[in-house]
């Protein structure tokens, strides 16, 4: 018995490069939503501060990296969410400074009356 000659070799093709996330890219995403639900002020920095880095990271990385929507989402979370937080903080400041004069001009330790009688 012989054994059959293959001629017909398939071709071998080479598999194409996976690329790999970038782990910052998934952080800044991660720190946006955190940003948004249970640390406000913090987590928005950590999104800000790895989405500019994650961006870096892949720019940097000649396409073996991943994750530049990710990262692009952190920012715009992180972003967001400071100047929300900071307009908020404004308007907080400048009720306080308009409810203030309005709340001393009528009655109050200001005037000399105590009102709770201590």
């Amino acid at each position: 018995m012989t054994t059959p000659e293959f001629n017909n070799i398939p071709p071998v093709y080479p598999s194409p490069a996976l690329k790999r996330e970038s782990s910052l890219a998934i952080v800044s995403l991660i720190a946006g939503i955190v940003g948004w639900t249970i640390l406000p002020f913090i987590g928005s920095i950590v999104a800000v501060i790895t989405g500019h880095l994650a961006k870096k990271e892949i720019r940097e990385s000649g396409g073996t990296m991943s994750g530049d929507g990710m990262a692009l989402a952190g920012l715009i979370l992180g972003y967001t969410m400071i100047g929300v937080a900071l307009l908020v903080l404004v308007l907080i400041i400048v009720g306080m400074a308009l409810f203030i004069p309005a709340v001393a001009g009528t009655s109050g330790i200001i005037n000399g009356f105590w009102p709770f009688g201590w």
